[in-house]
């Protein structure tokens, strides 16, 4: 019986090490007090995605799913623009279009959120709700969209 629990353990860290954290990094101003309570608020699922590990493991950064939707906290926030922009619950998202999909950052919040969506995730706005209440808890600035 105790090898059989033995060969078990020795499973389970062979099947640990196979899975692969979301490499991230960490922007300069996630380790703000703003993050620090914005990231209390991170949800434990995403678009229906559970939460993903990451490397670095830091509050101000969080993935779900596979493909990785990745949000960081700490983004410098963005000046006027002409980008498209898109309010959802009450926050202010600025919407741009990538190569394999969209990069969404909160709008008139100091410092700011980013999220990266792969195209599989379709309309990066319908995955904006979850992400309210982290957003909220970031300072405002005086820009808004028009």
């Amino acid at each position: 019986m105790r090898r059989l629990a033995t060969c078990t353990a020795l499973a389970a860290l062979v099947l640990a090490g196979c899975s692969s954290a979301v490499e991230v990094a960490v922007p300069d101003a996630g380790g703000s007090s703003a993050c620090a309570t914005a990231a209390e608020s991170w949800p434990q699922t995403l678009a229906g995605q559970p939460v993903a590990e990451t490397d670095p493991a830091d509050p101000a950064v969080r993935a779900w799913g596979d493909p990785a939707i990745i949000a960081r906290c700490g983004v410098p926030a963005l000046g006027p623009t002409t980008d498209s922009c898109a309010v959802v619950d009450g926050i202010d998202w600025v919407v741009e279009d990538l190569e394999d999909g969209s990069r969404v950052t909160t709008f008139g919040r100091d410092p700011a959120i980013e999220v990266l969506v792969p195209e599989d995730y379709g309309a990066p706005a319908l995955l904006l709700p979850p992400l309210t209440e982290a957003a909220q808890d970031l300072p405002r600035n005086d820009l808004t969209c028009t």
